[in-house]
């Protein structure tokens, strides 16, 4: 100890007193001692670091030529565990119509080697591109149930491996994968999808290769900046299950879960607030009055042919499934509702020309009245008329028709009180009632129609939200 000591001050005054020396002969001497120096002070004296030495390539400090990495780390024993982290970085595309969605992630995986271990003082691992991972042993992963996969190679491959001096690995990749995702859309638009990545290893079975999550559900990180136009991310999550083959055996496989709870605002505006629309204009046709048959038939199928046109325009966006889903429901409700209005007008129409064929019959039948005493004071009698003096006022228009055919009603009213003109008209039990009140389904209409077209919504969101 008192030697190294003594050796220590002297390599310290020799180096001071050497750097005074100016001349030609002490600077050799100078030389001389450090060179000594250099090679017996104990402070300098250290083990050469392998990984600092630009003469050593990283394959003979990896001894890559002297094992088989063909085969997997401790081949013929217990199964090697393969920890597995991701960092989702952005959610691509999801699509209704081929039932998938694309995502970009970070893979990497975690396992120890110990034929790649090494010796080093200062550098504690070692990092490498793409070049090397063709050299080594890496776990054969794949995404299942994938239709497309590529790893980026923009400028070079997105390929890291890191290598730590006692055997352990890093393996990190960026991909992007677009997977299949089986939607339940009987609920669409308001409907919550839940999609799932799915990893696991091709050819090494659960007997020699056990794929598991490094951290739990803690080995999934997402972006805070990842957000889709239709959707909302509403919770991520991972799973571990295995997975059986009948030809090759059992599998772990990994599971990336994400739910997407669909935005309603853009079908509202686009759907379902048109489609509203619609049904309360079909129903301005309660209001005009019958007889104008130009304002309310091109009314009401201009009303259809709007439905229809949204009806189309929303089931070409969308897959052809073979169930209903919750919009169709809504459009077709409220096209049966604009249906129904067109119809509501034929029947009032027809009713109305069934009405004047009636009293248009009934007054060919009926003899001539010019000899029925003054109309007025007749139909003021009301032993005649069946009127009491009250009724004065609703029949003193008399020869000015307010719904069409109120003269007839009176006169036909009038011929039938008279024992006399009675007798030579033929009982008919068709003229019995004669008058209909055909504005009378008008007016219904403007009550059971939104009526029912309400209580239709309040069920309907109250299923559906």
């Amino acid at each position: 100890m008192q030697v190294d000591a003594v050796l220590v001050f002297f390599c310290v005054w020799l180096r001071s007193q050497a750097g005074n020396l100016q001349t030609k002969q002490a600077t050799k001497r100078h030389q001389n001692g450090r060179r000594w120096w250099s090679q017996n002070c104990p402070i300098y004296k250290r083990s050469p670091d392998l990984t600092k030495s630009p003469m050593t390539k990283s394959e003979q400090l990896l001894r890559i030529d002297n094992h088989d990495f063909t085969m997997r780390p401790a081949f013929g024993g217990p199964p090697i565990p393969v920890g597995v982290d991701v960092q989702v970085e952005s959610l691509d595309t999801i699509s209704e119509v081929d039932m998938d969605f694309t995502m970009t992630l970070y893979l990497r995986h975690y396992w120890k080697d110990e034929r790649l271990s090494f010796p080093s003082t200062n550098n504690q691992s070692m990092t490498f591109d793409s070049r090397l991972v063709k050299k080594i042993w890496v776990p054969d992963m794949f995404f299942v149930h994938s239709k497309r996969s590529f790893i980026h190679d923009t400028t070079t491959d997105n390929v890291m491996l890191r290598v730590y001096p006692d055997g352990n690995v890093l393996y990190s990749l960026r991909v992007t994968v677009t997977a299949m995702c089986n939607m339940d859309l009987s609920r669409f638009p308001l409907d919550t999808q839940t999609c799932s990545l799915e990893i696991e290893s091709y050819a090494y079975t659960d007997d020699d290769l056990m794929l598991y999550w490094k951290k739990g559900n803690e080995s999934l990180n997402t972006d805070d900046r990842i957000s889709l136009s239709q959707f909302l991310i509403q919770k991520f999550h991972t799973t571990t299950k295995l997975a059986f083959y009948s030809s090759t055996g059992w599998y772990n496989r990994l599971y990336i879960h994400f739910t997407l709870r669909r935005h309603i605002f853009f079908f509202l505006l686009q759907t379902y607030f048109p489609a509203t629309l619609m049904v309360m204009l079909s129903w301005v046709s309660f209001w005009i009055d019958r007889r104008a048959v130009p304002a309310r038939v091109p009314l009401g199928i201009t009303t259809v042919l709007t439905m229809s046109t949204i009806i189309t325009g929303v089931n070409a966006s969308m897959p052809r499934v073979s169930y209903i889903k919750a919009v169709d429901i809504y459009l077709w409700v409220s096209f049966v509702f604009v249906f129904l209005s067109v119809i509501e007008y034929a029947a009032v129409n027809y009713l109305s020309t069934v009405q004047e064929r009636k009293e248009r019959k009934l007054r060919e039948r009926l003899p001539c009245t010019c000899g029925i005493g003054n109309p007025d004071e007749m139909m003021i009698d009301p032993q005649i008329t069946g009127y009491g003096s009250m009724d004065v006022n609703t029949t003193g228009n008399y020869g000015m028709p307010e719904n069409g055919g109120r003269q007839e009603q009176i006169l036909a009213q009038v011929a039938l009180n008279d024992p006399q003109i009675a007798n030579r008209v033929k009982p008919s039990r068709g003229y019995v009632n004669i008058w209909i009140d055909t504005h009378a389904i008008d007016k219904y209409s403007r009550v059971v129609f939104p009526g029912a077209y309400i209580l239709f919504n309040i069920i309907y969101w109250s299923i559906y939200s």
